[in-house]
């Protein structure tokens, strides 16, 4: 029986969801920075307070997620099926990513026109690191110290434990159990948390806004408008063309998950952190209806390895610079080139995890190893903070979509859970299945 709409709040306009504040907050930080450029600098504090206290959630939500989902129920051949299953569709995606991000830059051409100068000082900081290779990436999941991993928030250290740690629970069986409750208790805790934590996402991100446009002003919007075009332009045809594909295929329930990604999506375009927006994202598509233990294992996991948009800017970024070296020096960067140069983008775009500033990194990495000039790095430096709005927000709708995809494939995905996210029955699903911190979200809406 349907809960009786007079029991469930609705959203008045002066108490508006979620998702309308942190428009709000976009919109008046924006204009108070470009109005009092001062004030939008110093607010920037407010944006370090929102991500700190999102990062600090995110290591006991994913053990507790991770734990719970293996040792409750789960059984290792399932585990290992899954993750076979999470990686091989990463791979095509981002390989779809990579060629439809080299099609596109190719018929806009923004780099030809450009000139390239030189800004070492701008390159010194990524001089100073490197991508890390394949087999460091392997030796990279296994932490020495998950107490290092944990303070250092790297999410691919995090999961890897986690697994072992929740089957290791599972083995121990009877003796396990009190292990196994703690967690689950934890994960519904952390879920709360983040709950409280959202309410200053329109403040925090409000800042943010701010303060990028108090610091570089409107003209960062129009700088190499042609090449941020591009990108933007290369994401849009991903998402219909790509990610539309992969969600006609499975079913996907369009607009109920629209409704789930669009505040882990304002977070992460606005904040350009995944993390920041990684606990709302885990929330969000569990209330979709994907199990715990996919959410816990795939959403993290494609943190370092389904980086879409991360995979397709470098594309357009790398044959941006050899368009814009080509009337420099002369000489074309022919479309073979550009195939080996993609292949040698698959390989290294794995290892950017843990590294600072990763895609700029990576494409350093890739100018360097094709002989193109490094100075290009530099150019897109003007114009890197909006396209990181564009990759990262992109790369997390990516991840959810991930999540979907493998509970499909496992047959586990709660349809009837999907029906009713965002809508007054949730709440009552949520109660009838023993998730208090769910119901609690459903009820003060999106």
């Amino acid at each position: 029986m349907a809960p009786s709409e007079a029991l469930i709040p609705k959203s008045k306009w002066w108490h508006p969801t979620l998702s309308k504040q942190i428009v709000l907050g976009l919109v008046i930080g924006g204009f108070l920075g470009w109005l009092v450029p001062e004030w939008g600098i110093q607010s920037y504090f407010l944006r370090n307070i929102f991500l700190n206290l999102v990062k600090s959630i995110i290591a006991p939500l994913i053990f507790s997620s991770i734990v719970t989902g293996i040792a409750g129920g789960g059984e290792l051949k399932k585990v290992g099926r899954m993750g076979a299953k999470a990686i091989v569709y990463f791979e095509i995606v981002t390989t779809v990513a990579l060629f439809i991000g080299l099609a596109v830059v190719n018929i806009t051409k923004p780099g030809y026109g450009v000139v390239l100068s030189t800004a070492k000082d701008e390159l010194g900081s990524l001089g100073q690191s490197h991508p890390l290779t394949f087999i460091e990436t392997i030796i990279h999941i296994f932490p020495s110290s998950i107490i290092d991993s944990m303070a250092r928030g790297d999410v691919l250290q995090i999961v890897a434990f986690s697994v072992l740690f929740g089957m290791a629970v599972m083995a121990m069986g009877k003796k396990g159990k009190p292990v196994l409750e703690f967690c689950d208790s934890l994960s519904q805790v952390m879920f709360k948390f983040t709950g409280y934590v959202m309410k200053f996402a329109p403040f925090g991100i409000g800042a943010a806004m701010a303060a990028t446009i108090g610091h570089k002003g409107l003209g960062v919007l129009v700088n190499l408008g042609m090449l941020v075009g591009t990108l933007y332009l290369a994401l849009i045809l991903f998402i219909v063309i790509a990610l539309g594909t992969v969600a006609y295929i499975i079913r996907l329930p369009i607009r109920q998950f629209i409704k789930a990604v669009r505040e882990p999506f304002a977070i992460a375009f606005v904040t350009t952190s995944s993390e920041a927006a990684l606990p709302k994202a885990m929330e969000v598509m569990e209330r979709l209806g994907v199990p715990r233990r996919i959410v816990g294992f795939v959403i993290p996991t494609g943190y370092s390895f389904n980086l879409d948009g991360s995979t397709l800017y470098l594309a357009v970024a790398s044959v941006f610079v050899a368009q814009a070296a080509e009337g420099t020096t002369g000489v074309h960067f022919g479309f073979e080139q550009q195939i080996l140069l993609m292949l040698t983008l698959m390989v290294t775009s794995k290892g950017i995890a843990g590294v600072p500033r990763a895609a700029l990194v990576i494409l350093l990495a890739a100018l360097h190893s094709f002989g193109l000039p490094a100075e290009g790095v530099a150019v897109i430096f003007a114009v890197d903070e909006l396209m990181d709005m564009g990759r990262t927000s992109v790369n997390v709708v990516g991840n959810c979509l991930a999540s979907v995809v493998v509970a499909r494939w496992e047959g586990e995905f709660d349809d009837d859970r999907a029906r009713v996210f965002g809508t007054p029955l949730e709440s009552k699903y949520d109660v009838e299945a023993n998730e208090p911190a769910f119901a609690q979200s459903a009820l003060e809406g999106d």
